[in-house]
Parts: C-alpha cells; sequence; structure tokens
C-alpha cells in the first residue's frame, strides 16, 4: 500500500522523524485555516501518488490567505497525469539550505535490507544512479543485527553529507529504519531531506510503502485506505476483495495468479489487443470468487469481450468449470467469454463447460489460441506471429 505525502509524514511523525507543521484540506476553506495553523509562508501541495506535481501546477508557495485561497482553489480537481486532486497538504515553507536523499527496502536478491543516502537530494534518485553512482552510498543491513549509529554516521560520512547535517542525519536515518523496520514498510524514502538555513534537519518530503502481508497487524492502516481516490472498477473490486488494476484496453482478463494474469495482459497485447484491467482471483475460482470478478469486469462500459484464463493447480479444473457456470448463472453478462482452462483435472472441467458453450462463451485449449479468440471478439485484428504457453 503507497501512502500519499501527508500520510507519509503522519507515519513518520509516530517515530519522531521530524516533518514540517502542516494539515489536510479537501476545500479552499480547510486550505486557508490549514495554513494559518501552520503558519505563514506556507506551500500548498497537490495530494496525488504520482510524480511530476510541480511541473503540472500542483505544488504553490503562498504567502497569506488570499494566495492559499487562490492556489488551492486551482489545484482542487486539476489532473495530474490521470490523477485528479481531491485533497490538499498545506504545509509551513522551509527555508532550505541544501537537500540530500536517504532510504531503506529491501534487497530481495541479497536477502537483506538495503540503506542509500546521497547529497544529491531533491532529484529522482535513478538519475543520480545513472549519472554518477559514486554519489550513492549504500549498505546492506542483516535483519537480525538491526541498523546501528555507528552503521549510520558511517553512511551519512560516505554520502558525503556536510559536517553541519551530519548529527541531524544520522539521528533520523535511525528513526527513519525504525520506522521501516517496527512500521513493517517495503520501503521508506526521503527526497530530499533538507538542512534548513538555521541548522535543522528534517523531512521535506515522505514516500512511504507498507507491506500488505503486515496489514493483520496494523488495524490502524485502515485509516490510510482512500477509497475515494480509486475508479469505480477498482472500488467495486476492492468492496468484494479482488486484485485489481483498471487499464485501458477493451478485453477483460481474470486470471487465477498475479503471474499468470500478468502474462495473460502480455499475450492479449502480443496478438494485437488490448487489456481492459489486471485482475487475480488468486487460488479460489469458486462460484463466489469468479462472480464476483465477473461483476467487476462487467462494470467497465469499454470491454467488448472477456480471457478468463485459470490454471488448476490446488484448484481442481471440474471445480473450477463448476464456479464459472454457477457464476454466470448469478450475473448478467454484456460481453462474450473466452475461456482457457489447463492443469489438474483440466479435461474434466473442459467437458462441462463444452455442454453450456455458445457464441457468448467460448472455450479454448491454448492460452494463445483464447487470447487471439478473445482478441477478434473485442473487434480489433489479432497478430498472426508469436507463441505463448
Amino acid at each position: 500500500m503507497d501512502l500519499f505525502e501527508y500520510q507519509g509524514k503522519q507515519y513518520f511523525a509516530r517515530f519522531g522523524i521530524p516533518v514540517p507543521a502542516g494539515g489536510v484540506a479537501d476545500s479552499v476553506e480547510e486550505a486557508v485555516a490549514a495554513a494559518g495553523a501552520a503558519g505563514y509562508p506556507v506551500v500548498v501541495k497537490a495530494q496525488v501518488q504520482v510524480g511530476g506535481r510541480g511541473k503540472a501546477g500542483g505544488v504553490k508557495l503562498a504567502r497569506d490567505a488570499g494566495e492559499v485561497a487562490l492556489h488551492a482553489g486551482a489545484i482542487l480537481g486539476l489532473d495530474i497525469k490521470g490523477h485528479v486532486v481531491r485533497r490538499l497538504w498545506v504545509e509551513h515553507a522551509t527555508d532550505i539550505a541544501e537537500e540530500y536523499y536517504a532510504s531503506f527496502t529491501l534487497d530481495r536478491g541479497a536477502r537483506a535490507h538495503l540503506a542509500m543516502v546521497s547529497s544529491r537530494g531533491g532529484v529522482e534518485i535513478e538519475t543520480v544512479a545513472a549519472e554518477d553512482p559514486s554519489a550513492i552510498a549504500r549498505l546492506h543491513i542483516d535483519p537480525a543485527a538491526g541498523f546501528s549509529e555507528q552503521q549510520a554516521t558511517s553512511l551519512v560520512e560516505q554520502g558525503g553529507l556536510p559536517e553541519a547535517a551530519r548529527a541531524g542525519a544520522v539521528d533520523i536515518l535511525q528513526r527513519l529504519f525504525r520506522c521501516y523496520d517496527e512500521g513493517d514498510a517495503d520501503l521508506v524514502e526521503i527526497n530530499p531531506l533538507v538542512l534548513t538555513a538555521d541548522g535543522r534537519v528534517h523531512a521535506l518530503d515522505a514516500k512511504v510503502t507498507l507491506d500488505d502481508n503486515a496489514a493483520f497487524r496494523h488495524p490502524e492502516w485502515d485509516g490510510f485506505r482512500d477509497i475515494d481516490e480509486l475508479d469505480e472498477r477498482e472500488r467495486l473490486a476492492r468492496s468484494k476483495g479482488l486484485q485489481y488494476v483498471g487499464l485501458d484496453g477493451v478485453v477483460g482478463i481474470i486470471a487465477n495468479g498475479a503471474g499468470l494474469a500478468m502474462s495473460t495482459c502480455d499475450v492479449v497485447n502480443q496478438v494485437g489487443g488490448s487489456p481492459a484491467n489486471f485482475l487475480d482471483i488468486g487460488g479460489g475460482a469458486n462460484a463466489e470468487v469468479m462472480a464476483n470478478a465477473l461483476e467487476v469486469i462487467n462494470s467497465d462500459p469499454k470491454v467488448k469481450a472477456i480471457f478468463i484464463n485459470i490454471f488448476g493447480g490446488i484448484t481442481r479444473g471440474e471445480e473450477v468449470a463448476k464456479g464459472i457456470v454457477t457464476a454466470l448463472e448469478r450475473v448478467d453478462i454484456a460481453a462474450p467469454i473466452v475461456i482457457r482452462l489447463d492443469g489438474t483435472n483440466a479435461e474434466e472441467g473442459r467437458e462441462m463447460l463444452r455442454g453450456v458453450e455458445s457464441d457468448a462463451l467460448i472455450s479454448r485449449p491454448t492460452m494463445l489460441d483464447a487470447a487471439r479468440t478473445a482478441v477478434a471478439l473485442a473487434g480489433t485484428s489479432p497478430a498472426t506471429g508469436g507463441s505463448a504457453r
């Protein structure tokens, strides 16, 4: 779960990481009130989970209530790379002397936590890595051993931070690691971490990705889930416990497993089509789950054909087929459906599906055949080349 900037700063504050004073606003009036509480001058920031806010006009400096009202009115409702601004963060403006970078994440290849620090903050870390890799200090941290003050000090020195910022940066790094470790995050990033004109070090931005697998330990995370930010399809999918990402195509995708769902999207693209979504129903392809998935797909008016791609592992093929047939009795589907069923007891499942096949319900033996059929039914011409398993 990716947090918005204001949520990330609230999360940082739980671990004592210094952040500018500020408040959340959903209206012009609330923005003016938040600015008064934070103290002028302030920065009015669009809260969207996409980069480039400043260039798009989503970050503005305001010196009084009139300017706050003007900027808040302009930013609320602004479309930034397809994300409509519905919420603002209004914070006290920082007098910046220098900008740095700090983060912790998991390096799965090394099976260790990875800390990164650089004196070149305020730009994308990927740009720094490409232009000057030596400007980034890296350290792998043994999860069992933890992160020491000595390691933090060494990182800050290797990262090239000046003496004036080192003590504050070391303290923040230790707190940031606690936020990452005890706070069950996949990523915590401060960019920029700033040194102010009066010698203080604090987090001017906050990027936090929480580990969904740890949600059972954190009931308070429910407050971070902003369902209003989702489109109608994603909102419906989330209400039904489905892993769904809306796309812009015309072929609806249902698959059991994230890897298979991604491969299905790729194959649809490969044969000249365009996926309308990524939808992973997980290991259970029973009637309830399948009906929920079909309901979500059916809610998208752009979908012209539906591709159900199921590989039966623990779930047996005949149970999958039974679930599909039962689901179709419960949901009035607008688009034709193409089914590819393989794996455990697949032939038994296909036999059940043959009994209900029609022009609107077609079974195909391979993923590639099914993709081509779905794309053709959606009204685009399938490609003739390529292969898929």
